[in-house]
């Protein structure tokens, strides 16, 4: 029985893996049709999202069966409760590069990218790209020096979103306001993303350590 309820266990980590697997995925595409105005490939997103959901789905109904038939307790239930937690913020996460790839097919033909702010979203784009390579690896391994990157990613996110903010509302701004609008959203979407991965790096520490961060219930 034991046997059983370890192959499960282990079913949920592999479940969770593969979800973020497919949220780089998705930002991946997301982020190329922001960049280049490519609306079919913005579609192809959208359209994905829902295998992301399913995923997700099924993650949750397995994990709750396991409490249901198997009673797990201490590190077992931990692991189980996190996962279920960790599942909603990867699913979030590919919401988010949905939203970046609707935002891209609502401007279409027009760039949704501001020209002033383009060196910025690309710089946040590869930062959302390198934090979710390293989620995924945080979860398949539980190296948790990967935490503190995690965060220091998320540090530089925050900077660059309150840099955009502060040029669409600065006096210089001559930009319409539908793209200052544009960049409001692109921005939090961007920074959003990160705010849940630090929050996925921060439950795996948990089950780990079983020690929570300080700022846990932050996210």
């Amino acid at each position: 029985m034991r046997k059983v309820f370890q192959e499960e266990l282990k079913l949920v980590h592999d479940d969770l893996v593969e979800i973020a697997r497919l949220v780089a995925v998705a930002l991946d595409k997301a982020v190329d049709s922001f960049q280049n105005t490519d609306v079919d490939l913005a579609q192809e997103v959208i359209a994905e999202d829902a295998r992301i959901d399913f995923r997700q789905t099924a993650l949750d109904e397995r994990a709750i069966d396991i409490l249901a038939l198997q009673g797990p307790v201490a590190s077992d239930l931990r692991t189980i409760v996190g996962s279920l937690r960790m599942s909603a913020s990867l699913e979030r996460m590919g919401d988010l590069a949905r939203h970046i790839a609707q935002l891209t097919r609502l401007r279409y033909p027009e760039n949704a990218v501001p020209a002033p702010l383009a060196r910025t979203f690309e710089r946040m784009a590869e930062l959302d790209k390198t934090m979710i390579e390293d989620v995924a690896q945080l979860l398949e391994t539980h190296d948790l020096t990967l935490v503190a990157k995690i965060q220091g990613t998320n540090a530089e996110i925050d900077d660059l979103h309150a840099g955009v903010f502060r040029a669409i509302a600065d006096a210089s701004w001559n930009g319409s306001p539908a793209l200052a609008v544009d960049a409001a959203l692109a921005s939090r979407y961007f920074e959003r993303f990160a705010d849940h991965g630090v929050s996925v790096a921060r439950k795996v520490s948990y089950l780990v350590t079983g020690e929570w961060d300080g700022d846990m219930t932050s996210n």
